[in-house]
């Protein structure tokens, strides 16, 4: 950052992107603040591109930093990076940061900056807002009220078919989980697998169809117009719109439950403990390959083999858990999680044992004992070498 001289007001150009610290931010104000001024900011970007923000402020002295602040709306705290700026007397000057990450169609950004002055003030600029949009397709909407199908391929009946499936689902799960008042979520169908992928972003596994993300409420799903009827595309959908409600169900800003559970539930809603996954289980259990629950709390295995395991041991200890303490108990344990307790404390509470007593109950259930643990291990003991006891020599 060049020095700005403190006689003269200087125009100041801070362009940067996404955040990537999670700060508060909390003005004070000082007699350095007082005499910031900032025009509105903007920002540009659209899917695949970089979002770039900017800004224009009068200020007496140079900054010790100016940064941008970025939330989702409804948070209450912001992502906060520092930006670049350039500064010159009389001159607007510009500074951008690129960022490469990428950042799914539907997304809602609602940014502001801040000045940090040296007597420790800060100013901050007007609050504003940008979406994030997938511009490649000419998108049609249709909503009920609960979802808002949006699509580019296919008839009114194929809308009105995917809308209903989506509708249905999120009654189905709100219903149990007792979630009065969902928000209306967004439901994006892509008919072409290169487009689906690119709005999914780098990294998405090759074999997924659909994906929800509960930080938008936004479903994407890969489904083609003669698709619309098949049985997998109501699984699809109900699976992935679970996830939405279940998010709903235990918002919280401290502990996000086990993963094998919201899976699990998916699975149990969209399709229920069926063969395929009975088979997978059973011959997890015949290998002694099986995973504790503990295992699955977190990113599921990244192999093909050992990910499907991962779905089928979720459906299977959720089933376990219906039949040997009923549904009652399992919307009580997963609904606990809204204020934000520990998982113990969930499964205390709910169950009347730990999760790692749960998890041992349930591969009891199946016939499995607990394999041994991988990771770190205390070093084996070993004798001194004589010349390590030695005194150091001069």
């Amino acid at each position: 950052m060049m020095a700005a001289s403190p006689r003269i007001a200087r125009r100041l150009v801070v362009a940067c992107l996404m955040a990537a610290l999670m700060l508060p931010g909390t003005p004070v104000l000082g007699a350095d603040a007082d005499a910031v001024r900032f025009d509105a900011p903007s920002a540009t970007g659209a899917l695949g591109q970089p979002v770039v923000f900017q800004v224009v402020l009068d200020s007496p002295v140079a900054p010790v930093r100016v940064e941008l602040l970025t939330r989702l709306p409804g948070d209450t705290v912001a992502f906060v990076r520092e930006a670049g700026v350039t500064t010159a007397s009389g001159e607007r000057m510009e500074a951008r940061l690129l960022d490469g990450s990428h950042v799914p169609p539907n997304t809602t950004l609602q940014y502001r900056f801040r000045a940090v002055l040296p007597d420790g003030s800060v100013a901050e600029s007007p609050e504003a807002t940008v979406t994030i949009a997938d511009e490649r397709f000419d998108w049609r909407s249709r909503s009920d009220g609960v979802v808002t199908l949006h699509w580019y391929e296919g008839d009114e009946a194929f809308a009105e078919r995917a809308l209903g499936i989506g509708s249905r689902a999120i009654e189905k799960a709100a219903t149990l989980l007792g979630v009065d008042d969902m928000p209306e979520v967004d439901f994006f169908v892509y008919a072409d697998e290169e487009a689906f992928y690119d709005a999914l972003g780098p990294g998405t596994r090759e074999n997924v169809g659909g994906q929800a993300n509960a930080d938008i409420r936004t479903m994407f799903g890969l489904i083609g117009p003669s698709e619309v009827g098949s049985r997998w595309v109501d699984t699809l959908v109900s699976h992935e719109l679970t996830h939405l409600v279940f998010a709903e169900a235990v918002d919280n800003p401290y502990h996000f439950p086990p993963r094998w559970l919201n899976e699990g539930l998916a699975v149990h809603l969209s399709q229920g403990y069926d063969a395929s996954d009975r088979a997978t289980v059973s011959a997890a259990v015949g290998t002694g390959s099986i995973i504790p629950l503990e295992g699955l709390a977190g990113l599921f295995p990244t192999t093909r083999d050992r990910f499907s395991l991962a779905y089928a041991e979720s459906i299977s200890a959720v089933d376990f858990l219906i039949r040997e303490f009923g549904e009652e108990a399992l919307v009580a344990l997963i609904t606990s999680y809204s204020g934000g307790v520990t998982d113990d404390e969930a499964f205390l509470a709910a169950l009347g044992m730990s999760m790692t007593a749960f998890s041992d109950a349930w591969m009891a259930s199946v016939g499995a004992a607990r394999p041994t643990p991988f990771g770190p291990r205390p070093a084996p003991s070993a004798t001194r070498p004589a010349p390590w006891a030695a005194s150091p020599s001069p």
